[in-house]
């Protein structure tokens, strides 16, 4: 057999064409990871990270790893799947919240009326925003008691015993 020499130029001839490109020194350094922004002006928007967080487990249990049932285990979401959990946001609740992020719904807490010193009169919405129901005021209690005892007053069986008669005798005798 009869082997040919390999030429330099065949070798370097490959590369001619092709424009190598240096990406050092265009990212965003992050915990953990880089980012390559499209636009080189690119500014992080102004978020402040929430400190709750509303969990519900969208998927069923069967099936998934025994290491993913302990973790939901952990959360108390081994239930129904309807059941909901606030959790802290915290670097170890966040670490085992990816590892079961394909599993669950994470919302984060917003107060849309400040954030409450009592969570007696709370209530916690799907979208994750936690509404304070303020209470009641004396004057509007007194008000209510009142229009519910006053004699005038149409209620229910008054309306159904008006509506009945004129059902049978017209609109034409009012």
């Amino acid at each position: 057999m009869f082997l040919k020499p390999l030429s330099v130029l065949n070798i370097t001839k490959r590369f001619v064409g092709k424009k190598r490109y240096v990406w050092a020194g265009e990212y965003i350094q992050y915990p953990g990871f880089k980012y390559y922004p499209n636009d080189p002006n690119f500014q992080d928007p102004p978020c402040e990270p929430a400190k709750l967080f509303r969990v519900q487990r969208i998927k069923p249990l069967k099936g998934t790893p025994y290491f993913e049932k302990s973790i939901l285990r952990d959360f108390k979401l081994d239930g129904k799947q309807s059941d909901v959990v606030v959790l802290k946001n915290m670097p170890e609740t966040n670490m085992k919240l990816w590892k079961i992020k394909h599993l669950v719904q994470i919302k984060p807490i917003t107060f849309p009326n400040g954030f409450p010193e009592d969570i007696n009169g709370t209530y916690l919405k799907e979208n994750g925003e936690l509404v304070v129901k303020h209470s009641i005021s004396e004057e509007k209690q007194v008000l209510s008691e009142t229009l519910r005892k006053d004699v005038k007053r149409l209620d229910g069986d008054t309306l159904r015993r008006n509506s009945r008669q004129k059902w049978l005798t017209g609109w034409s005798n009012l």
